[in-house]
């Protein structure tokens, strides 16, 4: 894909080069329990995946951090050799100490940031990462040496291309400093907006916006008073109300909703093609102001 691509209605142009349809995959919760260890039913979480990829997604969002390294092997094992399209998009920079702690420590120090993407290579079996994301911001280190080493491995070709996570405008301007930083994986959703200053910066310069938990930890998917009579009037669910209030919210939103059931996961693709009134974005957004 040439410098300047660009991108259908439905999609967006992530570092200038990689189309990718505004509807990703979250795989952290096709790991076991507490995000932590196998699945229960690792077919199951392969075959949603798979059913994914069959749906036209070509974004899927992982980290050396989910499982830990479960999640990167089950895309490999389930998706290896990659559809040409498919953009594999993973993080480093926090570990794990145990299930449903609840803590995930950052580790922003550079070796070990190497040693992170350098694992995930080896699990994804690629030899490239399309996109590389700083998972945390370390209090203990400074940005700009976490960044740096991103840099050097990006220099070296293991990344493609270069995103950050969790960050304030501050980190994300500090973060450019240093490298192309080309996307933002935030948490963010209509009932969580504590980011927007941060998507305002995504879209004022064109950066991808990855909406991280973009249905809430699921409080957007079940019963809802506030979303129940919009969503009836689209003949739509509240979890797909949700999901299309983002993808209208702005041109830079990429929700990367997960799931373990493939129902849901085609459920949450559909919402895609729902389409809302600026009364209806509008309405959404005061609901949960």
């Amino acid at each position: 894909m040439s410098a300047d691509a660009e991108a259908p209605p439905d999609s967006l142009v992530l570092g200038g080069d990689l189309v990718v349809r505004r509807g990703g995959f979250g795989a952290l919760h096709l790991t076991g329990p507490g995000c932590w260890g196998e699945p229960r039913d690792r077919d199951g979480a392969k075959a949603v995946l798979r059913r994914a990829v069959a749906l036209g997604v070509n974004l899927v969002d992982t980290a050396d951090s989910y499982g830990p390294e479960v999640s990167e092997r089950l895309i490999a094992e389930a998706l290896h050799p990659y559809p040409s399209d498919l953009v594999i998009a993973t993080k480093g920079g926090k570990v794990r100490t145990g299930p449903s702690t609840g803590i995930w420590p950052p580790d922003g120090r550079p070796d070990h940031l190497r040693a992170a993407c350098e694992g995930s290579l080896r699990r994804l079996r690629l030899e490239r990462i399309d996109l590389y994301q700083l998972h945390a911001v370390d209090p203990t280190v400074p940005i700009e040496e976490s960044i740096g080493a991103l840099v050097e491995l990006q220099a070296e070709g293991k990344i493609r291309h270069l995103g950050v996570s969790n960050v304030t405008v501050d980190e994300l301007a500090r973060a450019r400093d240093v490298g192309r930083i080309v996307s933002v994986q935030n948490r963010y959703s209509v009932a969580d907006r504590l980011s927007e200053d941060v998507l305002e910066v995504c879209e004022r310069d064109r950066l991808a916006f990855l909406a991280w938990q973009p249905l809430a930890l699921g409080a957007l998917a079940g019963p809802s008073p506030r979303l129940a009579g919009i969503a009836a009037e689209h003949d739509a669910t509240p979890a797909q109300l949700a999901l299309a209030w983002l993808l209208h919210r702005s041109p830079a939103l990429l929700p990367i909703p997960g799931t373990q059931s493939v129902r849901h996961l085609e459920e949450n693709v559909a919402a895609t093609s729902l389409s809302l009134t600026r009364a209806d974005v509008a309405g959404l957004a005061e609901l949960f102001s």
